[in-house]
């Protein structure tokens, strides 16, 4: 794995971590809106890890694999959250 892309994945999750907050310090009681945006954000922080980090850029199916896991994840976490305002 070369080093550029390595920089570009570093300078790409502290960029993301600065969103998450900058976001949480502007809008700590948003409610839904600040859930999904903290978990979309997490999500691309996990996506850059595994694409560029283990190196699954590479392997297009594993990362298809993964990405699926991952999405799934996340949206059994954003219905977990919206459950009681269903109710």
């Amino acid at each position: 794995m070369s080093n550029a892309v390595l920089t570009r994945a570093l300078v790409l999750l502290i960029a993301l971590s600065m969103a998450t907050t900058v976001f949480a310090g502007v809008l700590p009681d948003a409610g839904p809106i600040f859930v999904l945006t903290v978990l979309i954000l997490s999500g691309l922080k996990s996506f850059v890890i595994l694409s560029d980090y283990l190196g699954l850029r590479a392997a297009p199916t594993f990362r298809g694999g993964f990405t699926a896991f991952l999405i799934g994840f996340l949206g059994l976490a954003a219905l977990l959250y919206a459950l009681p305002f269903a109710m």
